[in-house]
């Protein structure tokens, strides 16, 4: 059991501030963590946040130049934002989000993590272009698009999971187009997406005049094929014209290996999860039958 009063879980510190707090869940609601002592609010059956929301922030940090200002498109309950905002405690970030009920939860965890002061979240379809008008640019964009069409996969039961896999205010498309109109010059895209429709998400970046940088697919489980990837984009105008076409771009690096064939955390995941402040998992081998 975690010994609250020392910040620590199974030998490991948590690092980083100690939110403020003052909140307890509602009807229905969990609270619980995400990167270092941040909690997040969740409902308890419907949309919880997951390894691909650790694993865009994580990428996005990593692959940007620079980070005053953030987006996140489609933000949900706020655990893509949250953790970008974790590891980046100089930068102002603002979401979007159409989901009252996900609005409500974030706007929560803001206060419980004492961010109101640098986390932004706006309620509406980011879509609109009016509906950011008179932000200044934004250095990161971030996403974690919907995966499936509607009618290509089963619906959640709790209207609030639905739109998080299930396309209802547009897909990649949608994104790549505001992360163009938003872009910082210089910024970068970044976002998740199904390696089985990877020329959607190519596609969507020509259209919009982003250029693809970096890619690096995703294994859940040892000996399996990746179902994600990682992508990172910047816009075209703010690159060499030469770099489109030069060797080694897009940079493609070797899968990230979630867990093990035994189903433990592989090293460089737990790597992934120390440096955003997670406990690293379990690593130790399983006892002999």
């Amino acid at each position: 059991m975690e010994r609250e009063s020392e910040g620590v879980f199974r030998g490991w510190r948590r690092p980083g501030p100690r939110p403020p707090g003052g909140l307890e869940p509602g009807e229905g609601e969990t609270l619980d963590y995400l990167c270092g002592s941040f909690r997040i609010f969740q409902a308890a059956r419907g949309h919880r946040y997951s390894t691909d929301d650790l694993l865009v922030a994580w990428w996005g940090v990593g692959n940007a130049p620079r980070v005053d200002r953030l987006l996140d498109l489609g933000s949900g309950i706020g655990s893509v934002a949250m953790a970008a905002a974790w590891k980046l405690p100089g930068a102002r970030v603002v979401t979007v989000e159409a989901q009252a009920i996900s609005i409500a939860l974030a706007r929560k965890s803001v206060r419980y993590n004492g961010l109101e002061e640098r986390l932004r979240v706006v309620e509406g379809d980011f879509r609109d272009p009016a509906l950011l008008e008179g932000e200044p640019p934004f250095d990161l964009v971030l996403g974690a698009p919907p995966y499936f069409e509607r009618g290509t996969a089963t619906e959640a039961r709790h209207p609030q999971a639905v739109p998080a896999r299930i396309t209802l205010r547009g897909g990649i498309g949608a994104y790549a187009e505001a992360a163009r109109r938003t872009l910082a010059p210089g910024g970068r895209f970044a976002f998740v997406w199904p390696v089985a429709r990877d020329g959607e998400a190519r596609d969507a970046l020509r259209r919009e005049s982003l250029l693809l940088l970096a890619r690096r697919d995703v294994v859940f489980r040892e000996g399996e094929p990746p179902l994600v990837a990682l992508y990172a984009a910047a816009r075209a105008g703010d690159l060499p014209a030469s770099l489109a076409t030069a060797a080694g771009f897009p940079c493609v690096e070797p899968p990230l290996v979630v867990r093990r064939a035994n189903g433990r955390h592989t090293p460089e995941y737990a790597s992934v999860r120390l440096s955003m402040g997670f406990p690293p998992g379990d690593l130790a081998p399983r006892p002999a039958a």
